[in-house]
C-alpha cells in the first residue's frame, strides 16, 4: 500500500514517519524529494541552492524526482509492504500552485500521474497546522529555500494541499498537528491498517 503523509513544513509529518518506520516492521519509510541517490542531488538543488530556478525548471525537478521514486522505492514494495512517503504529489501539485495560480490544476495532476506511472497513493494523512504552531516551530531551526518564503506562504500551500487532495479523490484523513505525538500516531494507525 502507498500511503503519503502530507503537510507544510513543521507540522509533525516526519516525526510520525520515523515513528511508523521504528514501530513497524511491514513500513518501508522514504520521502520526496531525496528519496533515492539521485533524488538527494535534486532536494539539494530544490532546497539548498542559492539560485533561484525558474518555475519551468523547478516543477520539473521536482517530476523527475517523484518519477525515479516511485521507480526506485514504491513500486517494488507496493506488493508486500506498506510505503510510508514524507510528501508526495499533493505537495507537489500544491507547492505549484501557491506559486503560480495561473497553473491549471488538471495538467499538474497528469503530469505527476505521468511520473507515477498512472498511480495515485492509496490513502493520504494530511496534516493540518496553524500560524502559531508553524511560528513556534521554526524558531530558531535554519530554514530551507521554500520556510523563507514565510508564514503566510506554507498557510497558503495547506489551503492548496486540501484543494489538491479532493480533486485527486483518493482516501484519506486530516489530522491536528496541535494533538500529541501519541494521539496522532493512533488516530493514523487506525486509518492505515483498518
Amino acid at each position: 500500500m502507498y500511503i503519503i503523509f502530507e503537510g507544510v513544513d513543521t507540522c509533525g509529518k516526519s516525526t510520525q514517519v520515523k515513528l511508523f518506520e521504528n514501530r513497524k516492521k511491514d513500513v518501508v519509510a522514504t520521502n520526496e524529494p531525496g528519496g533515492t541517490s539521485v533524488g538527494k542531488k535534486f532536494r539539494k538543488i530544490l532546497l539548498e541552492s542559492d539560485e533561484k530556478l525558474s518555475i519551468n525548471a523547478e516543477l520539473l525537478l521536482f517530476l523527475a524526482d517523484r518519477a525515479e521514486h516511485f521507480e526506485r522505492v514504491v513500486k517494488p514494495n507496493l506488493k508486500e509492504k506498506h510505503i510510508i512517503s514524507d510528501r508526495g504529489l499533493i505537495s507537489g501539485i500544491a507547492y505549484a500552485l501557491a506559486n503560480y495560480e495561473e497553473l491549471n490544476l488538471a495538467f499538474l495532476i497528469e503530469l505527476n500521474k505521468f511520473a507515477l506511472q498512472g498511480n495515485l497513493p492509496d490513502k493520504v494523512v494530511l496534516f493540518e497546522t496553524d500560524y502559531e504552531l508553524i511560528k513556534t516551530r521554526l524558531g530558531d531551526k535554519k530554514q530551507d529555500s521554500i520556510e523563507k518564503r514565510g508564514i503566510e506562504y506554507l498557510l497558503k500551500v495547506q489551503e492548496k494541499m486540501f484543494e489538491v487532495t479532493k480533486a485527486l479523490g483518493v482516501e484519506y484523513i486530516v489530522v491536528n498537528s496541535n494533538d500529541s505525538i501519541e494521539k496522532i500516531y493512533k488516530k493514523i494507525e487506525e486509518f492505515i491498517y483498518d
